[in-house]
């Protein structure tokens, strides 16, 4: 029964507070909390003290607070009868009451808001809504500070802290769980308990600054979680996410208000400017760190948008790109600079950047080379990997009718995910949303999966289907090259393997099941690019950047630092913000010994640096050159600097439209320009061409792919290009090198007709350079009309020039080269086979991110007698012609005809 003074105290309380604010906490101390403590004292809380009790802690002021921690000091056994209380006399107002006191703490509590299944599986809006989520049914942002408190009175503040330091383990480096980030997370609850949740999130921000992301993504079950002693552990993970957007609803001005009055360290220039590769949770917390430590910071980002792995790799129903951005602004309010479109190791060295005034370099590139399983079919249309198919969606919003990346047809089809992990559940639940019949085929059982459980119960949730103890071994198509039927081995399970799991075991059966799109979720290796241009960098076998002391993220470059997937393989955003956040502290102690003069000049040339390669890709020159083909020069100055024949930059025209690689036909260094020839093929580049002097292109990247592969020839040899239509822009450069190394060559230009050539004029390119060198270069026009020159395509001047060479009568050809339409560039390669001239095609197939990610660009060529895949993005776009399986490389130009259609029609083009 409840006792009498509690309402004359509680009414006391609110009259005093009105008459005399400074009186409060006194009385409320010496009064009011002693008619509180005589509930307490009893067998069991009564209804309207429950109601009562709970109107208060509703109040959002000092004396809530005040019980907040009353209740939070209470031993466990007073706890568990509040929780009663609540549970028997207030579940009719809060359903999520109800129950909640049987097994409590360790067994039972109040659960984050999860969408149900028919809601969510049909669009990209927030799965796991955490407790903020409540809201939605009604609630009110204090009820669900509430919830959140309630959550905090579970925990028991265990001495060891197993959930923040883990448990070490004889032989491992590492402990088992924990926090890799070391946040203070029994802190945290105890600051949450006592109604600081302000205090709260400025105590998790100083460990991590970005815990609305990796309070999303981190695997929680395996890290801190993992090592509650809790049945049901606390939901440590929903806390950290909580904390920041609880703060955006409380106080939306806030972080604005947090950073004002910091100082721009880049004016300020009394510490030495630091260059980070890579915009991913390693990348972002790095910089945060480093920026509030009062570095000059700039973020080099090879994409257009900033977030790497977690924007192109993560759907947004697992991570609002918002969450994201926050952070990402955090950065810019501490003086952060961000670069897009850069892509370190092809628009400029770790050495460059060095040379530009960064003290320091760190490399948080990622792993983002996708693995394939090399068995027949795999070059077949609507075969692609996760990496592919997730960026087209998450990166380039490509499932939006007002963005024009074009995606495979889903609705309605049979998609298959190979793999079980993260990204399968993410490549899975993403084409559930766009309308696929799902499944998910695994090679194990779905206890070895190393999916996050929510994951996968997620998406069994939502209607995706499990093949488990299935591998495929082939794949098949029909007539026009596109995946009907993936036949898949029965596999068993053995002994347990280094992860511990069942190894899987061939058993010889196979089935088959149908197919329209399956994505290869099979994990990542490490993208060559930076490691390709930095041979100082020691890497290990699987191409992962090394660290050389044990404890240091320092690589076997001095200055350069590397965490993350670029260090570990594929593994998780929190390891990868773990080791950002390791390699800012000791880049921070390593930085102490510059003199101020050194420290000025450097912070003024990494300044200088920054705003030159984030200049905007401004068109300042614009040239017709034939039907549909027009021709740009382009303010894109670091590009410039770089790039070398044989080379491309990946376009964006607007922040709608898509990725496309482009070759460079010219540059100049001096005026900070490219030039780029665009035909009209489909919407995006139809709308490039629509496009003035003046306008700016929504990014250009680069110089990207290998450049070509040069050599010093014989006198009586010479170097033939055969240039079709298009073909003529890339070849002119690649060909203009070979004729400053002496080499002499012969050009066979082919268009279709007369009205269709460019270039040809003595005062065009081609007519410069034959006056420059003379008889070095020799030109044969081929029209098909033979309107001018020889009738015919490249290929019949061609012919006579290989007969000539074999039969005496003209120059040796010591190679071939061969740049235009898909079918021309197969004819010259089959014509040059039966001489046993070396050929060369220079191939700009499909891509996406153009840099080795997405796997788009794949190539089936043949190498020792095997069938391999090479990418045109990184390992080309020049590759041997004769190895190259033309009949299966072909069809990958019509991969998305009809849906480029489509897009035409909308667009009325």
């Amino acid at each position: 029964m409840t006792g009498p003074s509690f309402s004359n105290q509680l009414g006391l309380l609110e009259r005093r507070l009105v008459a005399d604010p400074r009186a409060f906490r006194e009385l409320f101390t010496a009064d009011g909390m002693e008619a509180v403590a005589w509930e307490f004292r009893q067998e069991e809380l009564g209804a309207k003290f429950t109601r009562q009790l709970w109107e208060v802690l509703s109040r959002d002021d000092d004396s809530s607070r005040l019980l907040m921690r009353f209740l939070w000091q209470l031993p466990l056994g007073k706890k568990r009868m509040f929780v009663r209380a609540l549970d028997e006399h207030l579940s009719g107002r809060y359903p999520m009451f109800s129950g909640l006191s049987e097994n409590w703490p360790a067994g039972n509590a109040i659960s984050p808001y999860i969408r149900k299944p028919s809601e969510r599986s049909e669009d990209f809006e927030l799965v796991n809504k955490g407790f903020l989520g409540y809201m939605d049914l009604g609630f009110t942002r204090r009820d669900v500070e509430l919830f959140v408190w309630l959550e905090a009175l579970r925990d028991k503040q265990c001495a060891e802290a197993p959930c923040e330091l883990g448990v070490l383990l004889a032989g491992h480096r590492e402990p088992q769980g924990g926090c890799p980030v070391q946040i203070h997370i029994p802190k945290m609850f105890e600051l949450i308990g006592t109604g600081r949740f302000r205090e709260a999130l400025e105590m998790l921000e100083s460990c991590n600054p970005l815990p609305n992301v990796t309070g999303r993504v981190c695997p929680q079950e395996l890290q801190c979680q993992g090592m509650c002693i809790h049945k049901q552990s606390m939901t440590i993970g929903q806390l950290e996410w909580f904390l920041p957007e609880w703060e955006k609803l409380a106080d939306p001005q806030a972080t604005t208000r947090r950073f004002a009055g910091i100082r721009d360290p880049w004016a300020a220039a009394v510490r030495p400017p630091i260059a980070i590769v890579g915009s991913g949770p390693s990348g972002l917390i790095t910089a945060y760190l480093l920026a509030a430590e009062g570095f000059p910071v700039t973020v080099f980002e090879a994409f257009h948008e900033l977030g790497g792995v977690l924007r192109y790799g993560i759907p947004e129903f697992r991570l609002p790109n918002q969450l994201i951005d926050d952070v990402v602004e955090k950065i810019r309010l501490l003086g952060g600079r961000f670069v897009t479109n850069f892509v370190v190791g092809k628009t400029a060295t770790l050495e460059q950047l060095a040379d530009a005034g960064f003290a320091r370099v760190f490399v948080g590139s990622g792993a983002g080379l996708p693995r394939f399983l090399n068995v027949p079919g795999e070059h077949l249309l609507n075969v692609m990997s996760a990496n592919e198919f997730l960026t087209r969606v998450n990166l380039m919003q490509g499932h939006r009718g007002d963005h024009e990346t074009p995606l495979p047809t889903v609705a309605g089809k049979q998609v298959l995910i190979i793999g079980g992990g993260n990204t399968a559940m993410d490549a899975a639940r993403t084409a559930r949303r766009l309308g696929g019949l799902v499944t998910i085929v695994y090679r194990r059982t779905r206890a070895e999966m190393p999916a996050r459980v929510e994951e996968l119960e997620h998406a069994l949730e939502e209607g995706i289907e499990l093949a488990v103890l299935r591998s495929p071994v082939e794949f098949s198509g029909d007539e026009t090259g596109f995946v009907t039927t993936a036949t898949v081995e029965v596999m068993g399970l053995g002994e347990p393997d280094a992860s511990g799991r069942r190894r899987p075991i061939a058993t010889g059966r196979t089935a088959e099941m149908p197919a329209d799109l399956v994505i290869m979720a099979l994990g990542n290796s490490a993208n060559p690019i930076i490691k390709d241009s930095e041979p100082r960098l020691t890497v290990s076998a699987q191409g992962t950047i090394e660290q050389v002391g044990d404890g240091s993220k320092e690589t076997s470059l001095p200055g350069v630092y590397t965490g993350g997937d670029a260090a570990r393989g594929g593994s998780t955003a929190i390891r990868a913000a773990g080791d950002g956040q390791s390699a800012a502290r000791e880049i921070v102690r390593t930085l102490a010994r510059f003199e101020a003069e050194e420290v000025t000049a450097r912070v003024a040339r990494a300044l200088a640096y920054t705003e030159l390669a984030g200049e905007i890709p401004v068109i300042v020159a614009k040239q017709h050159l034939s039907v549909g083909i027009e021709e740009f020069t382009v303010r894109a100055p670091v590009v410039a600097r770089t790039a070398q024949a044989g080379q491309f930059v990946r376009v964006l025209p607007s922040p709608d439209g898509e990725l496309i690689p482009l070759t460079l036909a010219d540059w100049d260094a001096k005026a900070g320009t490219i030039t780029l020839v665009v035909q009209n093929m489909g919407t995006s580049t139809i709308q490039i061409n629509a496009m003035r002097v003046g306008e700016a292109l929504a990014g250009v990247a680069g110089p990207l792919g290998r450049p070509s592969d040069l050599h010093r020839h014989a006198d009586d040899a010479t170097v033939v290009f055969t240039a079709g239509g298009l073909g003529l822009p890339p070849v002119y450069p690649i060909m203009r090198e070979h004729l400053r190394l002496g080499n002499h060559v012969t050009l066979i230009s082919g268009f279709r007709s007369a009205d269709l050539m460019f270039w040809d004029g003595p005062e065009e390119r081609i007519g410069r350079i034959k006056a420059e060198f003379g008889d070095q270069l020799e030109v044969i026009y081929a029209t098909n009309d033979g309107s001018v020159g020889v009738q015919g395509f490249v290929t019949t001047p061609l012919e006579a020039l290989l007969n000539a060479a074999r039969d005496g009568a003209g120059r040796r050809i010591a190679e071939v080269v061969t740049i235009g339409p898909p079918m021309m560039m197969r004819s010259v390669s089959d014509l040059t086979r039966p001489y046993d001239v070396h050929c060369v095609a220079s191939l700009n197939s499909i891509m996406v991110d153009a840099t080795g990610m997405c796997g788009a660009c794949m190539v089936p060529v043949t190498e020792d007698g095997k069938l391999v895949r090479r990418h045109a993005c990184i390992d080309g776009p020049e590759i041997d012609a004769h190895s190259i399986d033309w009949d299966k490389f072909l069809p990958r130009f019509g991969l998305f005809r009809a849906q480029e259609q489509e897009s035409r029609s909308r667009h009325g083009l």
